[in-house]
């Protein structure tokens, strides 16, 4: 995404919701059509817009009875490594999954190099009636935006920015912090990690947990090289952590897919796996289970991860009230050949 984006002008659902004199969640039942909104608080609410110039090519559409009956995947990558990836893969299963019977057709939008302000005027001009958000590097501000704007909106993963945009994300912390407390289980003294990137949640996260696993025993928290979700990153990562430390006896990986690049570099050194060298991936992707030898990870359910970003949406779309603000899907350490 580019880093470029300002907030668009014009009031938030807050706004309304207080010139109105009902809750934010009545605003968006109106706005989408809903129904269960008594009359009173409908003319309120469509006084209020009116009066505030709310939002106007979203506000306008819905309330005049037509939805897109659409929602969009925005996955903030290139289109080259979306494709590469089988975590995205597993994600677009998930949304496709929960949306089957539903006649809600899915947009899929990759990063661009086009004006975010293009995408956002796109987003909430009347194509779509909400979105879910993946892959978000840094503070990119589109959810907030798109929040603010009165659209629907769920993002997978914790956004660093933080705010009050709903949020779904694995237990990347725990996750890590399990691997970790299982190479020191099996004696391992020296672990290193190959961490994800600094600017994604998901990278601080698991570098988090795999820095508490080592501190939980006195041991060093030195052998760190952040990578990028990529398996030649993933390779000369390794050769880093090698030359830093030739006597380190088990890796602590981020991603499956940079696994298969360190697998490659210490199979290239001489390294036994597991013997010299015990190996522990993150997410139990395809890759895992076909590695050589097959990879030992962390397994978290991304067609249930994509399942679940579309259920909160949808069910803020269908007006439900009190749903979660954020929600974390359970982990668990999957044992094969490499650890």
């Amino acid at each position: 995404m580019t880093e470029g984006r300002t907030r668009r002008p014009g009031p938030r659902i807050e706004e309304v919701a207080r010139v109105a004199g009902v809750s934010k969640s009545t605003v968006s039942r109106v706005i989408n059509g809903e129904k269960y909104v008594s009359e009173r608080s409908r003319q309120a609410v469509h006084r209020a817009i009116a009066m505030l110039g709310y939002s106007p090519n979203h506000a306008a559409r819905t309330l005049a009875g037509s939805k897109a009956n659409a929602i969009a995947l925005v996955i903030s990558e290139q289109g080259s490594r979306v494709l590469a990836d089988p975590f995205f893969a597993g994600v677009l299963r998930g949304v496709h999954a929960e949306l089957a019977g539903r006649h809600v057709q899915l947009l899929l939008m990759m990063n661009q190099p086009l004006d975010g302000e293009d995408q956002i005027a796109y987003l909430t001009g009347g194509h779509v009636d909400g979105a879910l958000v993946v892959s978000l590097h840094g503070e990119d501000p589109l959810p907030r935006t798109l929040h603010e704007t009165g659209l629907p909106i769920v993002v997978g993963g914790r956004p660093l920015a933080g705010g009050s945009v709903p949020f779904v994300d694995a237990d990347n912390f725990n996750g890590a912090l399990g691997a970790v407390r299982f190479l020191i289980s099996l004696g391992r003294e020296k672990i290193a990690t190959i961490a994800g990137p600094v600017d994604m949640a998901v990278g601080m996260d698991r570098l988090s947990g795999w820095r508490c696993g080592l501190a939980e025993h006195g041991m060093g928290v030195e052998l760190v090289v952040h990578s990028d979700f990529t398996p030649d990153s993933g390779a000369l990562a390794m050769e880093e952590l090698l030359r830093r430390a030739p006597d380190l006896d088990a890796v602590f990986v981020a991603a499956d897919i940079m696994a298969l690049g360190a697998l490659r570099v210490l199979q290239a050194r001489g390294y036994r796996i597991p013997d010299d060298v015990a190996v522990v991936g993150f997410d139990d992707s395809v890759l895992a289970s076909t590695a050589v030898p097959p990879l030992t990870t962390v397994r978290q359910d991304v067609e249930g991860f994509g399942r679940t970003l579309t259920w909160r949406l949808l069910a803020e779309l269908a007006g439900e009230e009190k749903l979660p603000q954020s929600m974390l899907l359970p982990t668990s350490l999957v044992r094969r050949s490499s650890a």
